[in-house]
């Protein structure tokens, strides 16, 4: 028996996003049946603004994300095996980066299943892009602690080798402002930050200054997704 394959689905980064499946990636989806994503409620709500006569209801959704038992992981790949193409879905942007999926796409290596990644917006690369740091030499460091003095200790570090290679990391949304304050608190002043936050949205907010000014500005990011980066800021001016 053919296996089956597995797509990598990005999904756009916001609702309202002007961005989203280009028409290759729609014809794709549009034939799958069975999806691992990480919250189904948003994921339907997804695919009916894609495809709003895609047959949901005919659809199998498995829930992948921290709560997911490894028991539960290791059977996720099943109908891929008996010959069924299955979509992985990110919650925002594309499966695998700052998400759960590695798990599943490393089991699909395991059981020799081709995987078939589909194009579409990363968070992380847009913001790294729009920062005006290094985008040659990067490292993006997930989320950092949140223990006061292993984060403080943390944006030390970040701090430092943020002069020769730039530093993403990300927050959880109620905690972005936390993150700013610490941010604000622990870094030089001629230490340069990117904050973008809600990309390709309504509400999407895009700048970089050093510390030292940010210190005079509010930004607009409370409860709206973000990602931080620490850069050298002489790579900005001539």
């Amino acid at each position: 028996m053919n296996k089956g394959k597995l797509y990598l689905i990005p999904v756009p980064l916001s609702i309202d996003s002007p961005f989203g499946w280009d028409a290759y990636s729609l014809s794709i989806i549009s034939q799958i049946r069975h999806f691992i994503v990480e919250e189904i409620r948003t994921a339907r709500k997804f695919l009916r603004i894609a495809l709003p006569t895609f047959p949901i209801d005919e659809c199998n959704f498995q829930i992948l994300n921290e709560h997911t038992p490894n028991e539960n992981i290791d059977h996720m790949l099943e109908e891929v095996i008996e010959g069924q193409d299955i979509g992985l879905m990110s919650e925002a942007g594309v499966p695998c980066i700052a998400d759960p999926g590695a798990y599943i796409v490393a089991l699909a290596h395991r059981h020799n299943i081709r995987i078939i990644p589909l194009s579409g917006s990363s968070s992380i690369i847009l913001a790294l892009a729009s920062s005006g740091f290094n985008g040659q030499n990067f490292c993006f460091n997930g989320y950092l602690p949140i223990e006061n003095n292993a984060r403080k200790q943390h944006i030390l570090e970040l701090e430092q080798r943020s002069r020769h290679q730039t530093q993403i990391f990300m927050e959880t949304p109620y905690r972005n402002l936390k993150l700013y304050s610490s941010l604000l608190q622990f870094c030089q002043p001629q230490t340069g930050l990117c904050i973008a936050a809600g990309l390709l949205s309504s509400n999407e907010f895009i700048r970089t200054m050093e510390i030292g000014h940010w210190r005079n500005f509010s930004p607009p990011i409370h409860k709206i997704p973000a990602i931080f980066l620490l850069g050298n800021m002489m790579s900005i001016s001539r």
